[in-house]
């Protein structure tokens, strides 16, 4: 197998990846969307990160797919590094002043109400903690059907490991968000419900765009990682 620092595009995909991470955050503790409507007595109302979250298990499904599950473990420790240091960063920047100007028209309230959740940690922690623990169980369940369907049928993995992965995520996502006081505990069933709905729907959609970005990368980097006889460990960070 070749090494990955001789891969042409994974700096790219881990690009893509970490973007979508840190944006989808950012948007999660920004607005909360209602969809109008109630499935089951619940009512449909989803986290602003729910619409661009789910392209991160898209990359995640591709980097596995492609490079294999080390690979993936960097990239998926790449993005909890970045997003842990977006929340630091977030935090110093709500300790500063407001100019007296900006408070007139925006002002600290402003800012603590849109970004509370990324500067005061509530948002980060979840994400941290509901990402960590989805996409590497979204990573392990690919790698491994992959080797049992001997890379056969890519999108009932792909769905299969996101099924998998997103339930992780979305439960302790708005789990540790409501603890932390972000969201309303009278909202849990409905985001918990939502988000999954809507994450595992976006996958489904993207799966002919996950088919041809699997193939184009297969094709330009000469590789097809099976992750046969290896340790699933999320810990290690070696090659």
């Amino acid at each position: 197998m070749r090494q990955e620092s001789r891969f042409r595009h994974l700096d790219l995909v881990t690009a893509l990846f970490v973007a979508v991470l840190l944006v989808s955050n950012v948007a999660s503790s920004a607005k909360i969307v209602d969809l109008g409507f109630s499935l089951f007595t619940v009512r449909m109302a989803f986290d602003g990160g729910t619409l661009f979250f789910p392209l991160s298990y898209v990359f995640g499904d591709i980097l596995t797919e492609v490079y294999g599950f080390r690979a993936s473990r960097r990239v998926i420790w790449t993005g909890f590094v970045c997003l842990a240091l977006s929340s630091l960063l977030f935090f110093l920047l709500r300790l500063l002043p407001g100019e007296a100007e900006w408070e007139t028209y925006a002002g600290s309230a402003a800012y603590n109400a849109i970004l509370g959740g990324m500067s005061s940690g509530g948002i980060a922690l979840a994400s941290l903690l509901g990402y960590w623990a989805g996409e590497f169980t979204n990573s392990a369940s690919l790698s491994r059907m992959k080797v049992a369907m001997k890379g056969k049928f890519l999108w009932i993995r792909t769905i299969g490991s996101t099924l998998a992965g997103e339930l992780v995520d979305s439960l302790i996502f708005v789990f540790v968000a409501s603890a932390a006081g972000v969201f309303p505990w009278q909202s849990f069933a409905s985001l918990v419900l939502t988000n999954y709905l809507l994450k595992c729907g976006v996958e489904a959609l993207m799966t002919p765009a996950t088919y041809g970005a699997v193939y184009a990368l297969k094709k330009a980097e000469g590789t097809d990682v099976y992750d046969r006889g290896i340790k699933l460990n999320p810990f290690g960070l070696a090659r």
